[in-house]
């Protein structure tokens, strides 16, 4: 499926994995965001930059609210708060920004190009970054919306379930906090499932963009995991997790269960798996392979790129009961 200009558009909507010839400029981005991906490749054909068009494209995401897991308004964390993560990286410098559990500011991919270009830190958190953000001219605003809300009194109706708890008491399983920590050793009769997390509370928008001359830019933005505990950042805004650039190699983006995924940095070991010349969709399918020898069941996707404009995705939508 293309745009005006064959720019490929990639939807992780399957288990199978795919190659794509190579061309130039190239937008591509998970799941079937069409809005995202049109503003990306809108902004490059007005002579924006491939920063521009990352930049533009996860806004659209952001204004969207797509899936209800990417801007304001969704995935309310355990105080019912909405808060949001987001990086971008130039593979041009190797410069990132990133802004992780950010909060009151709807542009965070926008608030992570400034942590890029006005700072010389890659990633700023919490308040600290929403005080940033206003210092930069953004505008400070409830992310809380009464579908939200309503999400958030719907999970207090039902004790909390499910949540992100784990070798506590009471049972997280059975009741709201506020938790203690349990004296081990603990059974896992006590842990959490790992299928708190799925594909419908917990996405995220990866975009690469790879324009004519070979820059190659990626960035992600979410609002992160629903119910998540208050105060955690996901893999998105981690350089090598969320999305990696370089523009001697290519790029590639990740979304999955992030509190698994960050630990493997596939991202930056898909692009590696590139620069040793094995082609998008392999490097791919290596990364994704990596976790699965820990976490077998695990829920993951990527796409990658490399700088010639050849892509590839993979997907593993297996729930884990572990």
């Amino acid at each position: 499926m293309g745009f005006p200009g064959s720019v490929p558009l990639v939807l992780l909507l399957s288990a199978c994995c795919i190659l794509a010839a190579a061309q130039l400029p190239l937008v591509i981005n998970t799941w079937p965001f069409k809005g995202a991906t049109q503003r990306a490749w809108d902004t490059l054909q007005s002579g924006g930059s491939a920063v521009d068009a990352v930049e533009k494209g996860c806004s659209q995401c952001e204004v969207d609210q797509c899936d209800g897991t990417v801007g304001y308004g969704g995935s309310p964390d355990e105080h019912g708060e909405t808060t949001l993560d987001a990086m971008i990286m130039n593979g041009n410098t190797i410069e990132l920004g990133a802004v992780g559990d950010l909060r009151r500011i709807k542009s965070a991919i926008s608030v992570a190009r400034a942590v890029m270009e006005h700072s010389s830190h890659s990633l700023l958190v919490g308040q600290s970054a929403s005080m940033f953000a206003q210092n930069m001219g953004f505008l400070s605003e409830d992310l809380m919306t009464n579908k939200s809300l309503s999400m958030h009194a719907e999970w207090l109706s039902k004790n909390c379930q499910p949540n992100f708890w784990k070798n506590v008491i009471p049972n997280a399983r059975k009741s709201c906090g506020p938790y203690k920590r349990m004296k081990g050793p603990w059974s896992k009769k006590h842990r959490m499932p790992v299928k708190v997390a799925n594909v419908h509370n917990h996405d995220t928008i990866g975009m690469i963009v790879i324009d004519k001359s070979s820059t190659v830019v990626a960035g992600t933005t979410t609002n992160g995991a629903s119910h998540k505990i208050p105060g955690r950042v996901g893999d998105s805004p981690i350089a090598g997790a969320g999305a990696y650039a370089d523009s001697t190699v290519g790029a590639a983006a990740a979304t999955g269960m992030g509190d698994i995924m960050m630990r493997f940095l596939p991202s930056y070991q898909a692009v590696e798996y590139m620069r040793m010349g094995i082609e998008p969709t392999a490097a791919c399918q290596n990364a994704i392979k990596r976790i699965q020898k820990y976490y077998p069941k695990l829920f993951g996707a990527m796409i990658c790129a490399n700088r010639t404009g050849g892509y590839g995705k993979c997907s593993k939508q297996t729930l884990s009961d572990e």
